[in-house]
């Protein structure tokens, strides 16, 4: 147990960043020193495997979630993330052969959670992955595209979409490309639909018309040539999408080869539910990171696939978004619904279970929520994120709640 000053700081400097596959259930709290630089964790291992499958805001890193499953389970028991978001908790713990159920009110996360966890025919995978991109190639060639379109109209153009967002965000010969191989899903007999899914939503993101360095959050299309202030010059608009969809398919296929030699039999169980209400399994604890007050719209940021496949959008379920702000009001609706959520999933947990929750919380919510719902505040562990790139550079802190059940 750490002193309620431990408790309160957290940050152990005179440590050295742990190492990941170190920690043991044995490993003392105040040893835990999150604070890993570039050098510590380089961007090829925070991305490793699927966890690059598909670019996703708010994640938390999976060094993070290894340290606590390796500190406080054990193999073949039972996690849950009910706010599962890319699945990082849900990968890590296969990883390590601990079972796992997620839940999330977005399509979109749950579909991209599938694809991840997923246990591949490598084969089969690469045949399908190959095979749709050649069938969405001959369909958009020169050469085929007329007798193609000519003879099936199931194989859209840009003038037979009636969606208004695609034919903002997307050049002509892009969204013909996407409507094509989105076709090409739909229409063949594969196994593996929600991986090929993951691969057009991947090459959409990348194919709109925005520039490169406002990927995450777009503001208006970009039509004309501009100044790059990611590529430091000047740079033409997005407008085709094919060289996405060729590259992302040969990463994805790299991506679950890589996955296949470290993940286990454990099970993996994700479902497209509100965790306030949903009846979740009996586990043997939680680790999540639960969304922010005012923050980030999670539908939103995946906008592109919704429209493009079609997802079911439960936008207005979302807790803590960020069209909502953070006046005192959006403050105490989302501590009601955290609530929610914690006690929906003490109820699956057994006495002395853990709840490890990773949160920014500035304006200091935690705390009551820890005391409504009557758990013992363990630890808080202080984390100083500084590794983040690009436009989102900017430093800041995340603390780790450790709580109990009683």
């Amino acid at each position: 147990m750490l002193t309620n000053e431990e408790r309160r700081v957290g940050i152990y400097e005179s440590y050295q960043p742990i190492r990941p596959d170190s920690v043991t259930p044995d490993t003392p709290l105040e040893a835990l020193n999150l604070n890993w630089t570039e050098r510590d964790l380089p961007e090829r291992l925070r991305t490793r495997h699927v966890h690059r499958l598909h670019p996703y805001l708010g994640k938390f890193i999976p060094q993070l979630v290894e340290v606590f499953l390796r500190k406080f389970f054990q193999p073949r028991q039972t996690v849950l993330d009910p706010f599962v978001g890319s699945g990082t908790t849900l990968v890590q713990a296969n990883e390590l052969g601990i079972h796992s159920v997620g839940y999330d009110i977005s399509a979109f996360n749950v579909m991209l959670c599938r694809a991840k966890t997923t246990q591949y025919d490598l084969k089969q995978a690469r045949k399908e992955i190959y095979d749709a991109l050649e069938r969405a190639r001959r369909a958009t060639s020169h050469d085929d595209q007329l007798s193609l379109l000519d003879t099936s109209e199931s194989y859209p153009n840009e003038e037979s979409c009636d969606s208004e967002y695609l034919l903002t965000w997307y050049a002509p010969q892009a969204l013909r490309e996407l409507l094509a191989y989105r076709a090409t899903i739909d229409q063949g007999d594969y196994e593996y639909k929600d991986l090929l899914r993951v691969i057009l939503s991947r090459s959409a993101r990348s194919a709109r018309l925005t520039p490169h360095y406002e990927l995450d959050f777009p503001k208006t299309p970009q039509r004309e040539p501009y100044y790059c202030y990611k590529h430091r010059r000047v740079c033409e608009p997005t407008t085709e999408a094919f060289k996405f969809l060729e590259r992302y398919s040969s990463d994805t296929l790299r991506r679950i080869r890589e996955f296949a030699h470290v993940r286990t039999d454990a099970r993996v169980n994700v479902y497209h539910a509100d965790a306030r209400t949903a009846e979740i399994p009996p586990v043997d604890g939680v680790i999540t990171s639960p969304p922010y007050v005012g923050l980030i719209d999670y539908h939103d940021q995946h906008a592109y696939a919704y429209h493009l496949l079609g997802l079911e959008n439960l936008s207005n379920l979302e807790i803590g978004a960020a069209r909502n702000g953070a006046s005192e009001k959006a403050k105490q609706l989302y501590v009601q619904d955290i609530v929610q959520v914690f006690r929906n999933a003490l109820r699956a947990m057994p006495a002395g279970g853990w709840l490890i929750v990773v949160a920014n919380d500035k304006h200091g919510l935690y705390p009551q929520i820890a005391q409504t719902l009557q758990v013992e505040p363990y630890a808080e562990i202080v984390r100083h994120v500084n590794r983040r790139t690009g436009r989102r550079s900017t430093e800041f802190f995340e603390t780790v709640f450790v709580w109990r059940k009683p």
